[in-house]
């Protein structure tokens, strides 16, 4: 059986702690989708790790893969696994030999596209990481593969097929002097060949097919996590589009992006990871937000700019709520019920990790978003279209806070020494959603969560 990891919001669930809590029974944690666009922040020893690439499971020495449903910076992998190894930790991590290759130009259009639809207030919040562009040319059948940077003939056939292309594209429709952005070097095939064709050499001994090393590994009796990467509801397919990453970071998406069969996937475990109340970062809708957010953040303004500013000021305070990538200042709202069974009707979870627990408290009361009014209907669930999801109004349901705690004493006696009103919010969440809660973050370390059930292997 597999473990699979996914996050039920909009990211920033803190699935890194969840994958290192359960990762002492793995041997293996796949990253099946995304890039350097997600951050996870893992606390092991009074050490903060803070990864937007290696898979989480490096902090405690297992074995990572980057899936073929990746899209990878080279320049971006290797600083992170120098960095690690600067702290002492020896992270092993394979790559897909299938997963695509982020290249400089795709960071710059990535900026350039997100620029002009600001112009019309159609910016999606990205990470401008240049993720969007390179799925954009892996469904054109015109990306580049990690597989190609090991033959360096391979490398340049694909390099002067595209690179004229994205340089005709930046000059010619963005009236671009390449010369001028960030990367001089973006669209010059002969640097780009010279520098990729080195990270091709540096990779040869850590690429594999993924799909057939996870086989192998699972016929020898090897566990396997699975890592998502961002939420369900900025899953391409299931998520508000177009407000969404490029990839599917539901359940779905592990089968795809890591070569495993959908039966390997199915037959495990999945584990959907809530934070109690909702972040995120990035525009589009939001029924539940409490309130604006310093800063700029495309369409944080939309729910009510100031309402309840003071509680979602405290609220992001208290849970750090800054992104770990960008340190954008994240929007902040109540837990919304009708985007959880969205959740969990489209992976399938066999249990629950609810972070962020002590973060709530001290409110005098907590509220949940139970379902939507959509047009005077009652709306059990996230409706299909982001129109639709605009025109949503929250009806709340609200509970009795819960006090601050000795957290550390909570941790050492379990989840019964839990406020019972918070076991009653917890409860709640758990027969909305009809799975188990299985752990309940108290705090950001290993040690500062309450573990009620452990996934079987």
């Amino acid at each position: 059986m597999t473990v699979t990891i996914v996050g039920s919001q909009l990211g920033d669930e803190g699935k890194g702690g969840v994958v290192d809590l359960y990762g002492d029974a793995a041997d293996i944690v796949v990253r099946y989708q995304g890039g350097d666009n997600a951050g996870h922040t893992v606390v092991e020893g009074g050490e903060t790790y803070k990864l937007s690439l290696v898979p989480s499971g490096a902090v405690r020495g297992k074995i990572g893969v980057l899936g073929n449903g990746c899209v990878i910076n080279p320049r971006t992998l290797f600083e992170e696994l120098d960095s690690l190894r600067e702290r002492g930790l020896d992270p092993d991590v394979r790559v897909a030999e299938r997963a695509h290759v982020i290249m400089p130009f795709h960071r710059v259009l990535d900026s350039i596209e997100e620029d002009v639809k600001s112009e019309d207030d159609q910016e999606v919040g990205t990470t401008g990481r240049g993720i969007g562009p390179t799925y954009e040319d892996k469904a054109g059948r015109r990306g580049v593969r990690i597989g190609d940077l090991l033959d360096p003939a391979v490398l340049r056939e694909r390099l002067e097929y595209v690179v004229p292309q994205k340089r005709a594209l930046a000059e010619e429709v963005y009236g671009l002097n390449p010369e001028d952005t960030e990367y001089p070097k973006a669209f010059d095939v002969d640097a780009l060949h010279e520098e990729f064709s080195e990270y091709g050499r540096r990779l040869d001994s850590m690429a594999v097919n993924a799909g057939q090393f996870l086989t192998e590994a699972r016929a020898e009796g090897k566990n396997v996590m699975l890592e998502g990467a961002q939420g369900t509801l900025l899953d391409i397919d299931h998520g508000n589009y177009p407000y969404v990453t490029s990839s599917n970071p539901t359940a779905g998406g592990a089968c795809v992006g890591s070569g495993l069969a959908p039966g390997v996937v199915g037959d495990g475990e999945v584990i959907g990871v809530v934070k109690a109340y909702l972040t995120r970062v990035g525009s589009g809708p939001m029924p539940t937000e409490l309130g604006g957010v310093v800063g700029d953040t495309p369409g944080y303004d939309e729910q009510g700019e100031g309402e309840n500013e003071e509680l979602a000021t405290y609220i992001r305070e208290e849970g750090d709520e800054y992104g770990t990538v960008t340190g954008r200042p994240r929007r902040v709202g109540w837990l919304d019920m009708p985007m959880l069974r969205h959740a969990a009707r489209a992976s399938g979870f066999t249990g629950l990790a609810v972070n962020h627990v002590d973060t709530l408290a001290g409110l005098d009361e907590v509220k949940v978003g139970h379902t939507y009014t959509l047009d005077g209907e009652e709306c059990k669930t996230v409706p299909a279209t982001t129109e639709q999801w605009a025109r949503c109004a929250a009806s709340f349901r609200t509970f009795e806070g819960w006090p601050e705690q000795d957290w550390g004493a909570v941790a050492d006696e379990g989840y019964d020494a839990l406020h019972e009103n918070a076991r009653e919010y917890l409860e709640y969440l758990s027969n909305e959603l009809d799975a188990p809660i299985y752990a309940v973050g108290i705090g950001p370390g290993r040690e500062q969560s309450l573990v009620l059930e452990a996934p079987e292997y």
